[in-house]
């Protein structure tokens, strides 16, 4: 290569570097959502039991409905009025996001490597981890997934679960025939009326459909074959760094809270006398937590007092002060034996 071409090649390189950070500020989603008023998320179009429940009166609540209050609520300073939680269903919150019309969709929804190439969706840190059973009538006698063998599986359309299913018959040499559905709550009442031999769910799904709309739950088993673990997390578009970054730290924030003791009742006496320099940061009582992600420095306070620590949500929607009482298992705190974990606030 002549001295030319290689300064040629220098300067392209240089114009390259300089052009690329620009890429990388792409999106204006925080802005966008200030100058609406409100953050807009999924809900389900009906009701998905723990995770997006809406009542008679169209007022939301569940896990899932929960974390988006949150990321409102580090945005605002409070979730009320700040939210726009629009039904959606299984195959619709794709293009719900990337026409715009949705922010972030907060829906139970596994990190996939078609969703992150082909529809170019961004996902946060996984905020729990799905393991995908089977399960059945008790009466059927069956004790694994090969018994199930020629059955019927009612399954959601639009969903990962049917790619799950024929992975695990080519593997373990058994054939279930789908019987698609448009709604989850079709799916389910299928099976429940027994028109399927069986259905398929995340275990925390399948546990709160047994002790909440079975007639007998000891009627039905979960049988033990692992089909596949999804990790499940909070999806934005592409293009938008500092979107992504909120929905992490918010994440962050209510896992450090509860690893650190931090709950809705105490936050007040922890940020005037913080145990130690992170939840001094978090809670606001020290700066440095709110400009670099274009928010406020007590967003994190602001996050735990409306809406509680990781553990409150997940007890108050799905767990021991829920009426499905769903343990948190692998969804637990690394430190009490799950795989769930902060990131470092230093």
């Amino acid at each position: 290569m002549s001295i030319k071409s290689t300064l040629v090649a220098a300067l392209a390189g240089t114009v390259l570097l300089s052009v690329a950070p620009a890429h990388a500020e792409f999106g204006d989603t925080l802005k966008k959502v200030k100058e609406r008023g409100a953050l807009a998320c999924t809900g389900h179009n009906g009701s998905y039991m723990g995770l997006a429940e809406v009542d008679d009166k169209g007022n939301w609540k569940g896990f899932d409905i929960d974390l988006c209050h949150a990321v409102a609520t580090a945005i605002f300073g409070t979730w009320e009025g700040h939210v726009d939680i629009k039904p959606t269903s299984w195959a619709q919150r794709w293009p719900s996001l990337q026409s715009g019309e949705l922010d972030m969709v907060i829906k139970s929804s596994g990190w996939t490597f078609s969703r992150d190439t082909e529809i170019r969706a961004q996902f946060a840190q996984p905020y729990m981890m799905a393991a995908i059973h089977y399960m059945v009538r008790k009466d059927l006698n069956v004790t694994a997934a090969k018994d199930l063998d020629g059955g019927t599986l009612c399954l959601p359309s639009g969903t990962t679960m049917e790619r799950y299913a024929v992975e695990h018959e080519a593997q373990n040499g058994y054939k279930l025939n789908v019987v698609p559905f448009e709604k989850t709550e079709e799916a389910n009442a299928a099976f429940l009326a027994g028109r399927c031999d069986a259905m398929m769910e995340w275990d925390l799904q399948l546990g709160v459909l047994r002790a909440t709309e079975a007639k007998n739950p000891d009627e039905f088993v979960i049988l033990p074959d692992v089909l596949s673990a999804e990790p499940v997390g909070i999806v934005m578009r592409q293009g938008d760094d500092n979107w992504v970054d909120i929905a992490n730290w918010v994440q962050t924030a209510l896992l450090l809270a509860e690893q650190a003791g931090v709950t809705s009742e105490n936050v007040d006496e922890m940020k005037a006398n913080p145990p130690t320099p992170a939840i001094g940061k978090l809670l606001g009582a020290t700066p440095g937590m709110g400009t670099p992600l274009g928010l406020t420095d007590d967003w994190g306070y602001n996050v735990i007092k409306t809406v509680g620590n990781y553990a409150q949500i997940w007890d108050r929607n799905i767990g021991k002060d829920s009426p499905y009482k769903v343990e948190r298992g692998v969804n637990a705190l690394m430190k009490n034996g799950g795989i769930l974990y902060p990131l470092v606030l230093d």
